[in-house]
C-alpha cells in the first residue's frame, strides 16, 4: 500500500499529467487553478509528436509555473538549508526541480485510464486546500488527494500534495535528510545530496 501511495506522493506534479480531470466549479478559483494545470498536462501527455526530451521540457515548464519550487525545496531540505552556503542553496534548488521532472517523467507511461475529480476547495490561513480523488478504472478504492495551495499576488502556487494523509513534501524531506546525514551532515552532507540528485537525474535521462 505504501509503495502505491508513494507513487502519487512523490509525483505530485506528475499526477496532473497522469490523469484526466473533470471541471471544477467556475466560482472555485483554487479548484479552477488545479483544473487548468490538469488541462495543460493532458495536452502534453496526448501530444504524440513530442519526444521524451520535449515532453520533459514541457512538464518542467508546467511544474515550475504551477508549483512553488523554492518554498517546497527549502522545506524538503529542512534544517540543512541554513547550513548550506548560498552557492549550495542555488545549486540544490536547481537540481531539486530538475530531479522531480527527470525522475518522474518516466512514470507518465503508467497512466491507465484513471479519472481525476476536483471536489472543491476550502480557504486556509495561507491560501487554500483543494480536495480531489483519483478514480481507478479497475474499480479499486479511490485515492484521496489534497492540494495545498498558496496565493502569491493574483497567482496560485502548489506547495504540497497530500495523498491519503501522506505529504509529498514531508516524505521527500525524510528521504533527503537521510542522504545528508549519510554524507556527514552540514555542508558536506548538502554536497552529498546535490551529488546524489545529479546521479538520479542522469540515470533518468535528465
Amino acid at each position: 500500500m505504501w509503495k502505491y501511495l508513494s507513487r502519487y506522493l512523490a509525483l505530485g506534479a506528475a499526477l496532473l499529467i497522469a490523469v484526466s480531470a473533470t471541471p471544477a466549479r467556475a466560482a472555485d478559483e483554487p479548484g479552477a487553478f488545479i483544473q487548468g494545470l490538469g488541462d495543460q498536462a493532458i495536452q502534453i501527455l496526448q501530444n504524440k509528436q513530442l519526444g521524451q526530451k520535449e515532453r520533459q521540457a514541457a512538464f518542467n515548464k508546467l511544474f515550475t509555473e504551477g508549483f512553488d519550487v523554492p518554498e517546497i525545496g527549502k522545506f524538503v531540505l529542512g534544517r540543512y538549508w541554513n547550513v548550506a552556503s548560498p552557492t549550495q542553496q542555488q545549486e540544490y534548488l536547481k537540481l531539486f526541480g530538475t530531479y522531480v521532472v527527470a525522475v518522474y517523467a518516466n512514470r507518465f507511461s503508467q497512466y491507465s485510464g484513471e479519472k481525476f475529480t476536483v471536489a472543491g476547495s476550502q480557504t486556509t490561513p495561507d491560501g487554500a486546500s483543494v480536495a480531489s480523488q483519483i478514480i481507478r478504472p479497475n474499480g479499486g478504492p479511490p485515492i484521496n488527494i489534497v492540494w495545498k495551495i498558496s496565493k502569491q499576488g493574483a497567482a496560485y502556487k502548489i506547495r504540497d500534495v497530500v495523498a491519503e494523509n501522506l505529504s509529498m513534501a514531508v516524505t521527500q524531506r525524510a528521504e533527503f535528510s537521510s542522504v545528508v546525514e549519510r554524507g556527514g551532515g552540514g555542508a558536506a552532507g548538502v554536497d552529498a545530496l546535490n551529488n546524489t540528485l545529479k546521479q538520479k537525474i542522469a540515470a533518468n535521462g535528465g
